[in-house]
């Protein structure tokens, strides 16, 4: 790999500066993250075999560099009244797709939106609390919102988590 292929593939994503490659260290940090956000920087740096300034300098740097986005809860849909899952895909028309985002940011129950390659334009994940709901989201909103052409819903019967973060 050469030295502009390396720095091009280390610079932070739209930040205009470049971005340190991750290091085993780094990975095995995102991993333990990943795993649980409420790991104390102690218990992070016991884990990991390095210190606790080490460890502490470490996750302020991936902060800062935007490689860690947040801290949150992962919550079961199900269990929080939201028993329905689909995927919506939707065609929209070209150069549209910063104000149909915009719009489906504002859409109730959608959980996550894409910008795709391929026969959809955007994939849109709803967990909604009935089919009611659901039908709601994509004939009273989503196929309202202007620039949107088509939508197609598949409804999701179960779902499983892959095989862990590439971190490990």
């Amino acid at each position: 790999m050469s030295q502009e292929t390396a720095d091009e593939a280390s610079r932070g994503a739209g930040s205009g500066r470049s971005a340190r490659a991750l290091d085993e260290v780094d990975r095995r940090i995102l991993d333990e993250l990943v795993r649980d956000g409420r790991t104390s920087v102690r218990t992070l740096a016991e884990r990991i075999h390095i210190s606790r300034t080490n460890a502490y300098a470490r996750v302020e740097r991936l902060l800062r560099d935007g490689v860690i986005t947040g801290f949150r809860a992962q919550v079961a849909p199900e269990a929080a009244g939201l028993g329905t899952s689909a995927y919506i895909a939707l065609t929209i028309e070209q150069n549209t797709w910063r104000e149909v985002s915009a719009e489906l940011a504002r859409v109730r129950y959608i959980e996550h939106a894409a910008l795709l390659g391929g026969d959809h334009d955007v994939l849109a994940l709803v967990r909604a609390p009935d089919n009611a709901a659901l039908r709601d989201v994509v004939l009273g909103r989503v196929q309202s919102i202007p620039g949107v052409l088509s939508t197609r819903t598949w409804l999701v019967f179960e779902e499983f988590d892959g095989l862990g973060s590439p971190w490990a």
